[in-house]
C-alpha cells in the first residue's frame, strides 16, 4: 500500500489550508480591532462594578440585619429597653442641632 498522493490531493490539502488560515486570520483580526477590545474593556469593568456593588449590597444586608436584630425581639416585637434610649437619643441629637443652627442665625 503506498502514502503517495496525487497532484490533486495535494492541491486539495493545499486550498483546505488556506481556509482554515483565512478563518483564523479573521479570528485574530475580529480580536484584535480595537471596539472589540474597548468592548471587552467595558464588559470586564462592568463584571467588576456589579461584583463590588453585590458585595457592598450584602455587606449592608448584614449590617441592617444585626442592628435590626438590636431593637426587634425574635418574635417580632420590639424591644423597648433597648427602642426607648435609642430615640431619646435621637431626639437629643436633633434638638441639639436645631438649638445650634437657631443660635447662628
Amino acid at each position: 500500500m503506498s502514502d503517495a498522493r496525487t497532484p490533486a490531493q495535494i492541491e486539495a490539502d493545499i486550498i483546505s489550508r488556506r481556509e482554515q488560515l483565512a478563518v483564523v486570520l479573521d479570528e485574530i483580526g475580529v480580536r484584535m480591532h480595537p471596539k472589540t477590545i474597548i468592548g471587552d474593556a467595558k464588559a470586564k469593568a462592568a463584571e467588576a462594578v456589579d461584583r463590588t456593588a453585590g458585595r457592598a449590597f450584602v455587606a449592608v444586608n448584614r449590617t441592617v440585619s444585626d442592628v435590626k436584630a438590636q431593637f426587634v425581639s425574635e418574635d417580632g416585637t420590639p424591644r423597648l429597653e433597648r427602642v426607648v434610649p435609642a430615640a431619646l437619643l435621637v431626639v437629643g441629637v436633633v434638638g441639639l442641632l436645631v438649638s445650634v443652627r437657631r443660635k447662628k442665625r
